[in-house]
């Protein structure tokens, strides 16, 4: 038939072949959702299964992977029983309610009549549910709940002799529910709030003439329309607040003041993956560009072409409304022609940025199989303080506006129709259109700070409309930048009214906010549009220099804090530098000279510039050792050319706090390369030197870190010299492919490495797990010389990964 029909018309084959080639992706397409959606009832009906199956592919619920997050099986029996009431009171909503006003938004669709509405068999379900009171104000009650439907409901609806229907649908998301304010009387909560953190996954199966949606290329579109309109509803900022008490004011509950800025500098990346060949065979150099993203706003850098180390130096600011939930992504992408290819990815919690304030270093990159990321991270507060309202020397911004658009009031029904204008609705009584004008506006508002505008929703058909909206701009300089607004008419796309409003009234204001009407240029004399303004000011605080940071600069060298002995000053002193030659005994007449003091005393900076100590003589003992040795005396024997343990009231008098920022401020034990399980013949057990390492958790990027700075004091294998490196595994995986190695050191007993390696694990499985760190002696295939010059093993069960230690 299309054949013939293609020959009558006169048309190429190819037509025929494209048709042929659209009806195969549509067949697919159709094919691949009907599988996903049978796939999905699987899992439903057996999740025991499910999960037995999913331990060896990692496709796990939340609450296996995570801890905090609680499985609710109480509560998904309870959504089972009460489904089929709920699915009885849909059913009533889609007839009376959204049938009449879907029919109301267009000639087209007066005849639009539901013929079918079951919601099926299956509920919705909660996979978890995570709690937060630690991060949270006191009065209100936050939970995150992972929200999984997959059900089989079907909806038909007819409009003009065309069926159209959905019958299947998936869903999955993170669904925050927020309790706020407790109250001490009943119903204990003032009201809730609901919203996706993120967008949530959406899959419909079509039934009807909806399956022309299924058709290459426009089921992207289609899924992409439905997703843009779930967020703008449901999405952060977005919000949908219910109270439960009469007379309780939802408006601040809404729309709550963002809880700050990320501004994020975009610097360099280095070691990309090659995405561009020739033929399939000769590997070319990349077009890498970065896209970022936090909730729903999402930027894009700039292309560097033909580059696998680029440069960009591009900053941009983003507005946090929640922390904890929103996380900052970032995904690199080679620009090509037809299709970007992808080249990794970044996942970054706000919440350590947030508590770090600023953030400075190199992310690797995840999904790919090299490649890092150099991201300066700055978190701005927002303050009522009009000091910090001074402008920027690089154009950056120093304050942000929120605008609440609430309604306006008696708008005129076309432009023609305002007093103060010259022109009058005598003028087109004549018109064929004056019907169509004399209807009541479909309004919608333009919002414009500098040159980025935005766009409220439309109110159909009112003279006093309410949008009930939010809006956020950066500003740059709150003295001279102003408020733009304009009023449209959505069917002749005609302003209604405009307004502006200075920012520098907002700073006459001792709160800089506005909460008034005001009068509409261009429009009726009794015209007004509603709104609130809040301006605040940008303001970089200074990191908390008691907290350990997360990152990868915790391994850096800060101050270390030493108290001075009178008055109630601190100050702070560098703390002494990590040799890379092996510090050397310390004369026990130079011990002596250090003066004796109580504990409880600190150690005074006079007497401790007199006397320095190395950082290693610190770091070398915690208090249990050090009390030992005081009670049985020093150690009888110390292998040649290490350093001597201080004793009790050396370690007494240097009070130095425990920081990670310090690599010698912390309490530790010495670790010793263990000879256990090595064939020594030299007939004693000293032991075989000492490794530095820095071990810490890294919870920015979900990963041990170890750093391996050094070895001192090796026992050499043959005369000829060893050449040594150290190998890492984390037990109880032996596996080749996730064992880390550091370089060589030719000929040397006091290696010097400083290389950091990663092991991407949750904390919970990391606290399992062991550490097995071996030195070896690089040695030719047939030597036989002994290669394993010492191991090291540390239960991470025992230590404190947030805080890190960094010791030999």
């Amino acid at each position: 038939g299309p054949v013939y029909l293609a020959g009558y018309l006169g048309l190429s084959g190819s037509w025929v072949l494209l048709a042929l080639a659209l009806w195969l992706c549509w067949g697919l397409n159709r094919r691949g959702k009907r599988d996903r959606l049978a796939a999905a009832f699987a899992l439903l009906e057996d999740e025991r299964e499910a999960v037995c199956r999913g331990l060896a592919a990692r496709h796990l619920p939340a609450w296996v992977h995570f801890p905090d997050v609680e499985r609710v099986e109480w509560l998904n029996k309870v959504l089972v029983q009460a489904w089929p009431y709920f699915g009885t009171i849909m059913e009533k909503t889609f007839k009376e309610v959204l049938e009449p006003k879907i029919r109301a938004k267009s000639v087209h669709l007066k005849t639009c009549t539901f013929t079918k509405i079951h919601f099926g068999e299956k509920c919705p379900r909660i996979n978890g549910i995570k709690a937060y009171t630690k991060e949270i104000d006191r009065r209100q009650v936050t939970l995150d709940l992972q929200i999984c439907y997959i059900g089989d409901c079907e909806i038909h609806m007819d409009i003009s002799k065309f069926n159209l229907g959905v019958k299947g649908v998936q869903l999955y998301g993170t669904l925050r529910v927020i309790l706020e304010p407790l109250l001490t009387d009943a119903p204990f909560v003032g009201a809730v709030t609901l919203f996706f953190m993120q967008k949530p996954h959406l899959e419909i199966n079509w039934a009807g003439m909806s399956n022309l949606l299924d058709v290459p290329g426009i089921n992207v579109m289609s899924d992409s329309l439905i997703q843009d309109f779930i967020a703008a509803r449901l999405v952060l900022p977005n919000r949908i607040t219910v109270p439960l008490k009469k007379n309780m004011n939802i408006a601040h509950l809404r729309f709550p003041v963002p809880q700050g800025v990320i501004r994020v500098h975009l610097l360099e990346a280095e070691n990309l993956v090659q995405k561009d060949n020739f033929f399939g065979a000769i590997r070319g150099k990349s077009d890498p560009y970065a896209l970022l993203r936090v909730g729903t706003t999402q930027y894009r850098s700039k292309t560097v072409s033909r580059d696998l180390n680029p440069i960009w130096n591009e900053t941009f600011e983003f507005v946090v409304h929640e922390v904890p939930g929103q996380d900052l992504e970032v995904d690199l992408y080679d620009e090509d022609p037809d299709k970007d290819d992808f080249m990794g990815s970044l996942l970054i919690g706000l919440v350590d940025v947030m508590n770090d304030r600023t953030v400075d270093e190199w992310f690797p990159l995840s999904k790919t199989t090299s490649g890092h990321l150099h991201l300066k991270l700055e978190w701005l507060s927002l303050v009522n303080d009009q000091e910090k309202l001074h402008e920027d020397k690089k154009g950056l911004s120093t304050a942000i506006l929120i605008v609440y658009l609430d309604s306006a009031f008696n708008l005129p029904k076309n432009h023609f129709e305002y007093s103060n204008g010259e022109c009058g609705a005598k003028k087109i009584k004549n018109n064929k259109y004056l019907k169509k004008m004399e209807r009541e506006p479909s309004s919608f508002v333009l919002l414009t700070v500098g040159n980025k505008t935005q766009k409220s929703k439309t109110c159909n058909f009112s003279k006093d409309p309410t949008w009930g909206q939010a809006f956020t701009f950066f500003v740059h300089s709150a003295h001279s930048q102003s408020l733009h607004i304009e009023i449209k008419d959505k069917e002749r796309d005609s302003a209604l009214g405009t307004s502006v409003v200075c920012l520098s009234h907002l700073l006459k204001d001792p709160n800089m906010t506005l909460d008034q009407r005001f009068q509409l240029d261009h429009s009726s004399s009794d015209s007004f549009i509603k709104m609130k303004l809040v301006l605040r000011a940008l303001n970089v605080e200074e990191p908390d220099p008691q907290r350990v940071k997360a990152g990868v600069n915790a391994s850096k060298q800060g101050p270390t804090r030493v108290t001075e002995k009178a008055g109630n000053q601190q100050k702070f002193v560098s703390p002494p530098q990590v040799s890379k030659v092996p510090p050397m005994s310390i004369d026990s007449a130079a011990l002596e000279s250090l003066p004796k003091t109580d504990s409880g005393e600190d150690l005074d900076t006079k007497d401790s510039s007199a006397a320095p100590v190395p950082s290693e003589m610190a770091s070398g003992l915690d208090e249990a050792e050090g009390k030992q040795n005081a009670e049985h005396g020093p150690p009888s024997a110390l292998p040649s050319g290490a350093a001597a343990v201080p004793t009790l009231p050396v370690l007494q008098e240097m009070r130095l706090a425990p920081s990670v920022t310090s690599l010698g401020s912390l309490p530790s034990s010495c670790f010793e390369l263990s000879s256990s399980n090595l064939d020594i013949h030299n007939g004693t057990e000293m032991p075989l030197g000492e490794i530095q390492l820095t071990v810490r958790y890294a919870s920015i990027r979900q990963s041990l870190v170890v750093l391996v700075n050094g070895c001192r004091n090796l026992v050499p294998s043959s005369n000829r010299g060893v050449d040594p490196y150290v190998r890492i595994y984390l037990l109880p995986d032996r596996r080749w492919t996730s064992r880390k190695k550091t370089s060589v050191k030719k000929k040397t007993l006091n290696p010097q490495y400083d290389e950091k390696f990663e092991f991407f694990e949750s904390l919970e499985n990391v606290k399992k797990r062991t550490l097995d760190i071996a030195v070896k002696n690089s040695r030719p295939f047939i030597s036989q010389e002994r290669k394993e010059l010492g191991k090291v093993r540390i239960d991470l069960s025992q230590e404190d990964l947030i805080k890190g230690f960094a010791q030999w």
